[in-house]
């Protein structure tokens, strides 16, 4: 015996159908389905009002964005990044601020909008991440040298090196 294709849609149909039959629960057949009862009274009015239609899925994106950047702030700044190829979204921001704009978008949408105009190579900006504390699971797991380099001392030279023990997590809030 094959198995049965169950899909969306087949379970959405499922529900409406056995929702509509007299005395059906509706509270009973979402938490059968595992729908809010939300969900469950929106699928059955979109599906008397238009029809199978009505349960496919749909577009989940906003008609429209109230606080989307408005297109001359977006234009502004690619303007001047063009005029400075290697200012970045802080910098751009801090130079509109300093022109008297009182609406600038915050760093990082100004970031968001150099990457949405191909203005950022990802490459790059991967090279200039913050830096990280080296830190290892337990004492003495981690240890770091420098070498200072040679200088003339009394008694011939000296080369000094530094050994320290590395941080480990477990004490890391005491220093």
């Amino acid at each position: 015996m094959p198995w049965e294709q169950v899909t969306i849609m087949s379970q959405q149909r499922e529900f409406v159908w056995l929702a509509q039959k007299e005395g059906a629960n509706i509270s009973q057949l979402c938490s059968r389905y595992g729908i809010s009862r939300k969900r469950g009274y929106e699928s059955l009015r979109r599906y008397r009002g238009e029809g199978e239609a009505g349960l496919v899925e749909g577009f989940r994106r906003p008609h429209h964005t109230p606080v989307r950047t408005p297109p001359a702030m977006e234009a502004a700044v690619v303007q001047l990044r063009m005029t400075h190829p290697v200012w970045g979204g802080r910098k751009i921001r801090a130079r509109f601020l300093s022109l008297g704009h009182e609406t600038v978008p915050a760093a990082s949408t100004t970031t968001a909008i150099l990457r949405r105009h191909g203005l950022i190579d990802c490459e790059e900006a991967l090279k200039h991440k913050a830096w990280r504390r080296f830190e290892a699971a337990f004492p003495n797991d981690l240890w770091q040298m420098d070498f200072k380099g040679h200088f003339p001392a009394a008694s011939g030279g000296c080369h000094p090196l530094t050994v320290l023990p590395g941080v480990s997590s477990a004490n890391v809030g005491q220093r």
